[in-house]
């Protein structure tokens, strides 16, 4: 029997424990736990639990007067999953709690049948009392640690609460069109006759929101690359870029390729250098320019390894997309709540200086770099921005429409977007 067809006989519910556990107590980012699942109900079950962590963690301290020992998590993960059925998914309570128990075989856990029984039904018992409770610690009420919403609404003490609502949403399958196949009008048309309802985003020329996720090989030329999967804050980095015919452009940090696809589709014969330290998400920005039918370098190397990729070569157009917190991008990455820590910022902030400084040398006079992130701290953006110029003379901020400051923040759900900062840098000598 195929590892795929002996994946789809297990239990959904068991495997999104198993799942929970690497990423909530072994550190693994759910895109790379969930490699090897094809079950869209495990899918579905894993991210909105990661969600909804802080208050399912609340409620779990509530409820269970012991703590499991580290071997038993999965015990735990599992009735985290039970509670998230009858509290979000809204499932009639005799089914979660019925079907969380047979999960149990999964586990070959049978002693826990009392325990996850007793657990799901006190909670049925006194949810009224518990989800009040909720309501009165921060964390809880707002789905979010607390270091990363204190950090947020003392950033942003007028919309703070709206960028953790706008956070804890699912986020919208949104398209670019390649427009070197036909406008977008054309291809929301193409849209239409296919009968999948779609939208075009006002604030970026190339995008297009659709009103419910699909299979990407049902969308209309997909794969003869007439169209790509990328968020319309994140194709604002190609557009700000401003490349022109035969330019020679850096795409820094590049995997998984969405930005380099769209950089090499905004003008003619670009000599395009694609970087990133990761070999393995190398190959998914090898997969996207095949589709496409373009052609990059692709050289697998660290940002500041500038000898590896670009010795004796300066570049254009440099975009930056820096490694930094993904703050802006948890409603794509829900796990980032439970992953990240609060020293992680101060480490992330040193690695973006570093590796701007250095690519700042590999920059013409009269070059552009773009500075991008997907995160919404400021210790990321405006303040990494606000020294850098501070560091460089020959460095001067070319303004961005509705930015404020030194570049753009873009918030979670504006214009149905992700969470993005740019700011666009000219080399003045």
């Amino acid at each position: 029997m195929s590892k795929k067809s002996n994946q789809t006989q297990k239990n959904p519910r068991t495997e999104a424990a198993l799942i929970l556990q690497a990423v909530i107590y072994k550190g693994e980012s759910l895109s790379t736990a969930l490699i090897d699942n094809d079950s869209p109900m495990t899918s579905d079950l894993c991210y909105g639990s990661l969600r909804w962590h802080e208050p399912l963690s609340f409620l779990l301290n509530e409820l269970m007067a012991k703590k499991l020992k580290t071997k038993d998590k999965d015990v735990e993960c599992l009735i985290r999953l039970g509670l998230y059925q009858i509290i979000y998914q809204k499932t009639p309570d005799h089914a979660a709690v019925g079907e969380t128990v047979s999960a149990l075989k999964g586990l070959k856990k049978p002693w826990a049948k009392n325990l996850v029984n007793a657990v799901l039904r006190n909670f049925l018992r006194g949810q009224e009392k518990l989800l009040k409770q909720k309501e009165e610690y921060w964390p809880a009420k707002y789905a979010f640690p607390q270091w990363l919403l204190d950090r947020i609404k003392n950033a942003y003490p007028e919309n703070w609460q709206s960028i953790l609502a706008e956070s804890n949403q699912r986020a919208p399958m949104t398209l670019r069109v390649n427009v070197n196949h036909q406008t977008r009008e054309q291809y929301l048309a193409k849209l239409t006759e296919a009968e999948i309802e779609a939208n075009i985003v006002e604030s970026v020329d190339t995008a297009i929101s659709l009103a419910s996720p699909q299979n990407v090989f049902e969308l209309p030329g997909f794969t003869n690359g007439e169209v790509s999967v990328q968020d319309a804050a994140a194709q604002r980095a190609s557009i700000l870029l401003d490349c022109h015919d035969n330019m020679t452009v850096l795409d820094a940090c590049a995997a998984p390729g969405g930005k380099t696809g769209h950089i090499l589709e905004s003008a003619k014969k670009l000599n395009v250098i694609a970087i990133d330290s990761s070999e393995s998400r190398l190959k998914r920005v090898q997969e996207n320019l095949e589709r496409l039918k373009l052609i990059a370098t692709v050289i697998a190397s660290d940002a500041l390894e500038t000898d590896n990729f670009a010795k004796d070569i300066l570049f254009d157009r440099i975009l930056l997309d820096a490694p930094c917190s993904a703050t802006g991008v948890i409603r794509r990455h829900p796990d980032i709540k439970v992953l990240r820590r609060e020293s992680d910022i101060k480490q992330l902030q040193l690695l973006q200086s570093k590796i701007l400084d250095e690519l700042w040398k590999k920059l013409k006079p009269n070059g552009i770099l773009v500075y991008a992130t997907c995160s919404i701290l400021p210790d990321e953006n405006e303040t990494q921005i606000t020294s850098f110029i501070e560091r460089h003379e020959d460095a001067k901020i070319i303004e961005i429409p509705n930015a404020q400051g030194s570049g753009l923040q873009l918030f979670p759900g504006d214009d149905g977007m992700d969470g993005f900062y740019y700011a666009k840098l000219e080399k003045t000598l």
